[in-house]
Protein backbone atom coordinates (compact mmCIF):
# COMPACT_ATOMS: atom_id res chain seq x y z
CA UNK A 1 0.00 0.00 0.00
CA UNK A 2 1.44 3.40 -0.98
CA UNK A 3 1.94 6.26 1.40
CA UNK A 4 -0.81 8.82 1.81
CA UNK A 5 -0.43 12.49 2.74
CA UNK A 6 -3.37 14.17 4.45
CA UNK A 7 -2.96 17.93 4.28
CA UNK A 8 -4.60 21.35 4.06
CA UNK A 9 -6.66 21.22 7.24
CA UNK A 10 -6.36 22.11 10.89
CA UNK A 11 -5.18 19.17 12.99
CA UNK A 12 -6.62 17.99 16.30
CA UNK A 13 -4.28 15.21 17.40
CA UNK A 14 -6.47 13.84 20.22
CA UNK A 15 -4.07 14.69 23.05
CA UNK A 16 -6.23 17.58 24.25
CA UNK A 17 -4.16 20.43 22.85
CA UNK A 18 -5.46 23.23 20.68
CA UNK A 19 -5.72 22.65 16.91
CA UNK A 20 -2.57 23.09 14.86
CA UNK A 21 -2.22 24.66 11.44
CA UNK A 22 0.17 23.76 8.63
CA UNK A 23 0.42 20.13 9.73
CA UNK A 24 0.28 16.95 7.67
CA UNK A 25 -0.35 13.30 8.52
CA UNK A 26 1.49 10.71 6.45
CA UNK A 27 0.43 7.07 6.52
CA UNK A 28 2.41 4.07 5.35
CA UNK A 29 0.38 0.89 5.11
CA UNK A 30 -1.65 0.44 8.31
CA UNK A 31 0.42 2.83 10.41
CA UNK A 32 1.00 6.55 10.81
CA UNK A 33 4.45 7.36 9.47
CA UNK A 34 4.72 11.09 10.20
CA UNK A 35 2.74 13.82 11.95
CA UNK A 36 4.04 17.36 11.97
CA UNK A 37 4.77 20.47 10.00
CA UNK A 38 4.36 20.06 6.28
CA UNK A 39 7.83 21.52 5.84
CA UNK A 40 9.26 18.68 7.93
CA UNK A 41 8.25 15.93 5.51
CA UNK A 42 10.06 15.48 2.20
CA UNK A 43 7.50 14.08 -0.23
CA UNK A 44 8.88 11.99 -3.10
CA UNK A 45 5.84 12.38 -5.33
CA UNK A 46 4.67 8.79 -5.07
CA UNK A 47 2.29 9.50 -2.20
CA UNK A 48 -1.47 9.67 -2.67
CA UNK A 49 -2.73 13.05 -1.47
CA UNK A 50 -5.93 13.58 0.50
CA UNK A 51 -6.77 17.30 0.51
CA UNK A 52 -8.77 18.19 3.63
CA UNK A 53 -9.97 21.36 1.89
CA UNK A 54 -9.84 23.41 5.07
CA UNK A 55 -11.56 20.84 7.23
CA UNK A 56 -10.40 19.29 10.51
CA UNK A 57 -8.10 16.26 10.61
CA UNK A 58 -8.67 14.12 13.72
CA UNK A 59 -8.08 10.61 15.05
CA UNK A 60 -10.78 8.09 14.31
CA UNK A 61 -13.38 8.41 17.05
CA UNK A 62 -14.12 5.68 19.61
CA UNK A 63 -17.50 4.72 21.05
CA UNK A 64 -16.96 2.90 24.35
CA UNK A 65 -20.49 1.46 24.63
CA UNK A 66 -22.41 0.03 21.68
CA UNK A 67 -24.56 -2.98 20.77
CA UNK A 68 -23.69 -3.75 17.17
CA UNK A 69 -26.07 -6.70 16.77
CA UNK A 70 -29.28 -4.78 17.42
CA UNK A 71 -31.45 -1.75 17.00
CA UNK A 72 -34.41 -1.74 19.37
CA UNK A 73 -37.58 -2.91 17.64
CA UNK A 74 -41.12 -3.95 18.63
CA UNK A 75 -41.54 -7.38 20.22
CA UNK A 76 -43.72 -8.61 17.36
CA UNK A 77 -41.03 -7.74 14.83
CA UNK A 78 -38.38 -9.55 16.87
CA UNK A 79 -40.54 -12.66 17.08
CA UNK A 80 -41.05 -12.79 13.31
CA UNK A 81 -37.38 -12.22 12.39
CA UNK A 82 -35.32 -15.32 11.49
CA UNK A 83 -32.29 -15.88 13.72
CA UNK A 84 -29.59 -15.42 11.08
CA UNK A 85 -31.09 -12.18 9.73
CA UNK A 86 -29.51 -10.27 12.62
CA UNK A 87 -26.05 -10.88 11.17
CA UNK A 88 -26.97 -9.21 7.90
CA UNK A 89 -28.50 -6.30 9.80
CA UNK A 90 -25.34 -6.02 11.87
CA UNK A 91 -23.21 -5.75 8.73
CA UNK A 92 -25.17 -2.63 7.79
CA UNK A 93 -24.96 -1.23 11.35
CA UNK A 94 -21.20 -1.72 11.35
CA UNK A 95 -20.75 0.01 8.01
CA UNK A 96 -22.98 2.92 9.06
CA UNK A 97 -21.04 3.35 12.30
CA UNK A 98 -17.69 3.38 10.51
CA UNK A 99 -18.88 5.96 8.00
CA UNK A 100 -20.05 8.16 10.87
CA UNK A 101 -16.39 8.48 11.89
CA UNK A 102 -16.30 5.78 14.58
CA UNK A 103 -13.29 3.56 13.86
CA UNK A 104 -13.24 1.60 17.15
CA UNK A 105 -16.00 0.42 19.49
CA UNK A 106 -16.41 -1.53 22.69
CA UNK A 107 -19.42 -3.81 22.28
CA UNK A 108 -21.36 -4.01 25.53
CA UNK A 109 -23.13 -7.31 24.77
CA UNK A 110 -24.56 -9.23 21.87
CA UNK A 111 -21.73 -9.46 19.34
CA UNK A 112 -19.89 -12.75 19.03
CA UNK A 113 -16.38 -13.64 17.93
CA UNK A 114 -17.43 -14.48 14.38
CA UNK A 115 -18.52 -10.90 13.72
CA UNK A 116 -15.20 -9.55 14.97
CA UNK A 117 -13.37 -12.05 12.74
CA UNK A 118 -15.43 -10.97 9.73
CA UNK A 119 -14.46 -7.33 10.31
CA UNK A 120 -10.81 -8.11 11.03
CA UNK A 121 -10.48 -10.21 7.87
CA UNK A 122 -12.25 -7.64 5.69
CA UNK A 123 -15.34 -9.70 4.85
CA UNK A 124 -17.48 -6.81 6.09
CA UNK A 125 -16.75 -3.16 6.73
CA UNK A 126 -16.89 -1.85 10.27
CA UNK A 127 -15.07 -0.36 13.22
CA UNK A 128 -12.47 -2.28 15.21
CA UNK A 129 -14.33 -4.29 17.87
CA UNK A 130 -13.62 -5.01 21.52
CA UNK A 131 -16.06 -7.71 22.65
CA UNK A 132 -17.82 -8.45 25.92
CA UNK A 133 -19.85 -11.30 24.31
CA UNK A 134 -22.79 -11.18 26.76
CA UNK A 135 -23.49 -9.42 30.05
CA UNK A 136 -23.72 -11.14 33.41
CA UNK A 137 -27.06 -10.54 35.13
CA UNK A 138 -28.96 -11.89 38.12
CA UNK A 139 -32.18 -13.86 37.81
CA UNK A 140 -34.92 -11.26 37.48
CA UNK A 141 -32.47 -8.44 36.88
CA UNK A 142 -31.56 -6.15 34.01
CA UNK A 143 -30.82 -8.42 31.07
CA UNK A 144 -33.18 -11.20 32.18
CA UNK A 145 -35.85 -11.28 29.48
CA UNK A 146 -38.51 -12.64 31.82
CA UNK A 147 -41.77 -10.69 31.51
CA UNK A 148 -44.78 -10.47 33.81
CA UNK A 149 -46.62 -12.79 31.41
CA UNK A 150 -44.25 -15.55 32.51
CA UNK A 151 -42.57 -15.65 29.10
CA UNK A 152 -38.99 -14.62 28.37
CA UNK A 153 -38.43 -12.22 25.48
CA UNK A 154 -34.82 -11.10 25.26
CA UNK A 155 -33.61 -8.08 23.33
CA UNK A 156 -31.22 -10.38 21.50
CA UNK A 157 -31.03 -14.16 21.11
CA UNK A 158 -28.57 -15.77 23.50
CA UNK A 159 -27.50 -19.18 24.68
CA UNK A 160 -26.42 -20.28 21.21
CA UNK A 161 -22.93 -21.40 20.12
CA UNK A 162 -20.52 -18.57 20.86
CA UNK A 163 -23.06 -16.63 22.95
CA UNK A 164 -23.49 -17.99 26.50
CA UNK A 165 -26.55 -16.95 28.49
CA UNK A 166 -25.50 -14.38 31.08
CA UNK A 167 -27.79 -15.24 34.01
CA UNK A 168 -25.96 -16.27 37.17
CA UNK A 169 -26.47 -16.06 40.94
CA UNK A 170 -23.95 -16.52 43.75
CA UNK A 171 -20.17 -16.53 43.73
CA UNK A 172 -19.74 -20.00 42.20
CA UNK A 173 -22.11 -19.35 39.29
CA UNK A 174 -20.66 -15.88 38.69
CA UNK A 175 -17.14 -17.30 38.52
CA UNK A 176 -18.16 -20.01 36.06
CA UNK A 177 -20.17 -17.62 33.88
CA UNK A 178 -17.26 -15.17 33.70
CA UNK A 179 -15.06 -18.03 32.55
CA UNK A 180 -17.63 -18.96 29.89
CA UNK A 181 -17.57 -15.40 28.52
CA UNK A 182 -13.78 -15.42 28.44
CA UNK A 183 -13.82 -18.81 26.71
CA UNK A 184 -16.19 -17.38 24.08
CA UNK A 185 -13.73 -14.59 23.31
CA UNK A 186 -14.61 -11.75 25.70
CA UNK A 187 -11.94 -9.04 25.74
CA UNK A 188 -13.80 -7.13 28.45
CA UNK A 189 -16.36 -8.49 30.90
CA UNK A 190 -19.75 -6.78 31.10
CA UNK A 191 -21.87 -7.01 34.26
CA UNK A 192 -25.22 -5.50 35.17
CA UNK A 193 -24.63 -4.10 38.65
CA UNK A 194 -28.04 -2.41 38.82
CA UNK A 195 -31.39 -2.45 37.13
CA UNK A 196 -32.02 -0.40 34.02
CA UNK A 197 -34.42 1.72 32.05
CA UNK A 198 -35.25 -1.11 29.63
CA UNK A 199 -35.82 -3.71 32.36
CA UNK A 200 -39.25 -5.29 32.60
CA UNK A 201 -38.92 -6.48 36.21
CA UNK A 202 -36.62 -4.02 37.97
CA UNK A 203 -35.76 -0.31 38.25
CA UNK A 204 -32.54 1.64 37.49
CA UNK A 205 -31.87 2.12 41.21
CA UNK A 206 -32.17 -1.56 42.13
CA UNK A 207 -28.83 -3.09 43.15
CA UNK A 208 -27.72 -6.35 41.50
CA UNK A 209 -24.92 -8.66 42.59
CA UNK A 210 -23.16 -8.40 45.92
CA UNK A 211 -19.78 -6.76 46.24
CA UNK A 212 -18.30 -10.24 46.75
CA UNK A 213 -19.79 -11.44 43.47
CA UNK A 214 -18.48 -8.37 41.67
CA UNK A 215 -15.00 -8.91 43.15
CA UNK A 216 -15.08 -12.46 41.84
CA UNK A 217 -15.76 -11.20 38.31
CA UNK A 218 -12.88 -8.72 38.57
CA UNK A 219 -10.60 -11.44 39.92
CA UNK A 220 -11.38 -13.80 37.04
CA UNK A 221 -10.63 -11.06 34.52
CA UNK A 222 -7.34 -10.26 36.24
CA UNK A 223 -6.30 -13.90 35.92
CA UNK A 224 -6.57 -13.51 32.13
CA UNK A 225 -3.76 -10.98 31.75
CA UNK A 226 -5.78 -8.10 33.11
CA UNK A 227 -9.12 -8.32 31.27
CA UNK A 228 -11.12 -5.37 32.59
CA UNK A 229 -14.75 -5.28 33.75
CA UNK A 230 -17.36 -2.74 32.66
CA UNK A 231 -20.47 -2.34 34.80
CA UNK A 232 -23.90 -1.18 33.75
CA UNK A 233 -24.52 0.77 36.96
CA UNK A 234 -27.22 3.39 37.36
CA UNK A 235 -28.20 3.44 41.06
CA UNK A 236 -25.76 4.93 43.59
CA UNK A 237 -25.39 1.79 45.73
CA UNK A 238 -24.64 -0.39 42.71
CA UNK A 239 -22.14 2.14 41.39
CA UNK A 240 -20.28 2.18 44.69
CA UNK A 241 -20.30 -1.61 44.98
CA UNK A 242 -18.79 -1.83 41.49
CA UNK A 243 -16.07 0.74 42.15
CA UNK A 244 -15.11 -0.83 45.48
CA UNK A 245 -14.92 -4.22 43.74
CA UNK A 246 -12.32 -2.87 41.32
CA UNK A 247 -14.47 -2.51 38.22
CA UNK A 248 -12.79 -0.49 35.48
CA UNK A 249 -15.66 1.59 34.08
CA UNK A 250 -19.13 2.64 35.13
CA UNK A 251 -21.65 2.69 32.31
CA UNK A 252 -24.48 5.26 32.49
CA UNK A 253 -23.97 6.36 36.12
CA UNK A 254 -27.38 8.02 36.33
CA UNK A 255 -27.63 8.33 40.12
CA UNK A 256 -23.98 9.04 40.97
CA UNK A 257 -23.63 10.66 44.39
CA UNK A 258 -20.72 12.47 46.03
CA UNK A 259 -19.40 9.33 47.73
CA UNK A 260 -19.41 7.46 44.41
CA UNK A 261 -17.48 10.28 42.76
CA UNK A 262 -14.86 10.24 45.50
CA UNK A 263 -14.48 6.47 45.11
CA UNK A 264 -14.12 6.80 41.34
CA UNK A 265 -11.46 9.46 41.70
CA UNK A 266 -9.61 7.37 44.27
CA UNK A 267 -9.67 4.26 42.06
CA UNK A 268 -9.21 5.91 38.67
CA UNK A 269 -12.56 4.53 37.50
CA UNK A 270 -13.89 5.68 34.13
CA UNK A 271 -17.40 6.97 33.52
CA UNK A 272 -19.05 6.16 30.19
CA UNK A 273 -22.15 8.35 30.48
CA UNK A 274 -24.31 7.41 27.42
CA UNK A 275 -26.34 10.60 27.76
CA UNK A 276 -27.96 9.86 24.42
CA UNK A 277 -29.64 6.64 25.59
CA UNK A 278 -32.63 7.98 27.60
CA UNK A 279 -33.02 10.88 25.16
CA UNK A 280 -33.31 8.43 22.28
CA UNK A 281 -35.78 6.24 24.18
CA UNK A 282 -38.17 9.17 24.47
CA UNK A 283 -37.62 10.29 20.87
CA UNK A 284 -38.16 6.88 19.28
CA UNK A 285 -40.62 5.24 21.68
CA UNK A 286 -43.56 5.15 19.29
CA UNK A 287 -41.53 4.08 16.26
CA UNK A 288 -39.72 1.26 18.06
CA UNK A 289 -42.57 -0.01 20.20
CA UNK A 290 -40.71 0.85 23.40
CA UNK A 291 -42.56 -0.49 26.47
CA UNK A 292 -44.41 2.20 28.41
CA UNK A 293 -42.52 1.27 31.58
CA UNK A 294 -39.22 2.05 29.83
CA UNK A 295 -40.56 5.34 28.51
CA UNK A 296 -41.69 6.33 31.99
CA UNK A 297 -38.37 5.36 33.56
CA UNK A 298 -36.54 7.42 30.93
CA UNK A 299 -38.67 10.44 31.80
CA UNK A 300 -37.85 9.90 35.47
CA UNK A 301 -34.08 9.73 35.03
CA UNK A 302 -33.18 12.06 32.20
CA UNK A 303 -32.61 15.23 34.24
CA UNK A 304 -30.86 13.29 37.01
CA UNK A 305 -28.59 11.74 34.38
CA UNK A 306 -27.55 15.18 33.13
CA UNK A 307 -26.91 16.44 36.66
CA UNK A 308 -24.83 13.39 37.59
CA UNK A 309 -22.71 13.74 34.46
CA UNK A 310 -22.07 17.43 35.11
CA UNK A 311 -21.12 16.73 38.72
CA UNK A 312 -18.72 13.92 37.79
CA UNK A 313 -17.12 16.03 35.06
CA UNK A 314 -16.59 19.01 37.35
CA UNK A 315 -15.03 16.73 39.98
CA UNK A 316 -12.49 15.41 37.47
CA UNK A 317 -13.76 11.86 36.91
CA UNK A 318 -12.26 10.33 33.74
CA UNK A 319 -14.94 10.37 31.05
CA UNK A 320 -14.89 8.21 27.93
CA UNK A 321 -17.49 8.74 25.22
CA UNK A 322 -20.11 6.04 24.82
CA UNK A 323 -23.63 6.04 23.49
CA UNK A 324 -25.50 2.74 23.97
CA UNK A 325 -26.02 2.69 20.19
CA UNK A 326 -28.46 -0.09 19.41
CA UNK A 327 -30.91 1.37 21.88
CA UNK A 328 -31.02 4.09 19.21
CA UNK A 329 -30.06 3.95 15.54
CA UNK A 330 -26.44 3.22 14.70
CA UNK A 331 -24.69 6.11 13.02
CA UNK A 332 -26.26 8.70 15.33
CA UNK A 333 -23.40 8.20 17.82
CA UNK A 334 -21.85 11.65 17.56
CA UNK A 335 -24.91 13.34 19.00
CA UNK A 336 -23.34 12.30 22.31
CA UNK A 337 -20.61 14.95 21.95
CA UNK A 338 -23.20 17.72 21.81
CA UNK A 339 -24.91 16.36 24.93
CA UNK A 340 -21.59 16.20 26.78
CA UNK A 341 -20.91 19.81 25.78
CA UNK A 342 -24.33 20.81 27.11
CA UNK A 343 -23.26 19.15 30.38
CA UNK A 344 -20.26 21.42 30.77
CA UNK A 345 -17.45 19.97 28.65
CA UNK A 346 -15.73 22.17 26.09
CA UNK A 347 -16.02 20.99 22.49
CA UNK A 348 -12.32 20.03 22.54
CA UNK A 349 -12.83 18.01 25.73
CA UNK A 350 -15.65 16.05 24.11
CA UNK A 351 -13.32 15.13 21.24
CA UNK A 352 -10.59 14.12 23.69
CA UNK A 353 -13.15 11.94 25.52
CA UNK A 354 -13.89 10.29 22.17
CA UNK A 355 -10.24 9.73 21.25
CA UNK A 356 -7.41 9.63 23.81
CA UNK A 357 -9.51 8.94 26.91
CA UNK A 358 -11.71 6.37 25.19
CA UNK A 359 -8.61 4.57 23.88
CA UNK A 360 -7.22 4.47 27.42
CA UNK A 361 -10.53 3.12 28.72
CA UNK A 362 -10.33 0.28 26.19
CA UNK A 363 -6.64 -0.31 26.95
CA UNK A 364 -5.80 0.48 23.33
CA UNK A 365 -3.91 3.73 23.88
CA UNK A 366 -0.76 2.28 22.32
CA UNK A 367 -2.64 1.67 19.04
CA UNK A 368 -5.33 4.31 18.54
CA UNK A 369 -6.84 7.48 19.99
CA UNK A 370 -4.19 10.02 18.99
CA UNK A 371 -2.39 10.95 15.79
CA UNK A 372 1.17 9.85 16.53
CA UNK A 373 3.88 8.10 14.58
CA UNK A 374 3.68 4.32 14.85
CA UNK A 375 0.00 4.16 15.78
CA UNK A 376 -2.64 2.64 13.55
CA UNK A 377 -3.74 4.96 10.77
CA UNK A 378 -7.27 5.67 11.99
CA UNK A 379 -8.01 9.19 10.77
CA UNK A 380 -11.10 11.21 9.93
CA UNK A 381 -11.67 14.58 8.29
CA UNK A 382 -14.63 16.66 9.47
CA UNK A 383 -16.04 19.52 7.45
CA UNK A 384 -15.09 22.95 8.76
CA UNK A 385 -14.24 23.37 12.44
CA UNK A 386 -16.33 21.25 14.83
CA UNK A 387 -15.00 23.29 17.76
CA UNK A 388 -17.20 26.14 16.50
CA UNK A 389 -20.26 23.87 16.54
CA UNK A 390 -19.73 20.46 18.12
CA UNK A 391 -23.33 19.51 17.23
CA UNK A 392 -22.30 19.61 13.55
CA UNK A 393 -20.63 16.20 13.96
CA UNK A 394 -24.05 14.60 14.48
CA UNK A 395 -24.65 15.09 10.75
CA UNK A 396 -22.87 12.15 9.12
CA UNK A 397 -22.31 14.23 5.99
CA UNK A 398 -19.95 16.40 8.05
CA UNK A 399 -17.60 13.40 8.28
CA UNK A 400 -16.04 13.63 4.84
CA UNK A 401 -13.18 11.16 5.07
CA UNK A 402 -12.73 8.01 7.16
CA UNK A 403 -9.47 6.07 7.14
CA UNK A 404 -9.14 2.89 9.20
CA UNK A 405 -5.91 0.88 9.32
CA UNK A 406 -4.64 3.06 6.48
CA UNK A 407 -7.54 2.10 4.19
CA UNK A 408 -9.90 4.78 2.93
CA UNK A 409 -13.41 3.71 3.99
CA UNK A 410 -15.18 6.94 3.02
CA UNK A 411 -14.15 9.95 0.95
CA UNK A 412 -16.67 12.55 -0.18
CA UNK A 413 -13.87 15.01 -0.99
CA UNK A 414 -12.54 13.04 -3.94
Amino acid sequence: MSKKIIKNGQLIDGNGGEPKQGQVVVTDGEKIFYVGAESGYAANGDEAVIDAQGGTIMPGLIDSHVHMMMEFSPIAKRLETPFSFMYYQAAKYLETTLKAGITSVRDALGTDLGVKKAVDEGLISGPRLQLSINALTITGGHGDGYTVSGNSIDLLPNDYPGMPNGRCDGVAEVRKKTREMLRAGAEVIKVHATGGVLSATDHPEFTQFSEEELRTIVEEGRFRKGVKVMAHAQGAEGIKNAVRAGIHSIEHGIFIDDEAIELMLENGTYLVPTLLAPVAVLETAEETGMPEASVQQSREVIEQHKESFAKAYKAGVKIAMGTDAGVMKHGTNLRELGLMAEGGMTPLETITASTKTAAECLGWEDQVGTLEEGKLADIIIAKGNPLDDIHSLSDNDSIQVVVKNGKIEKNTLA
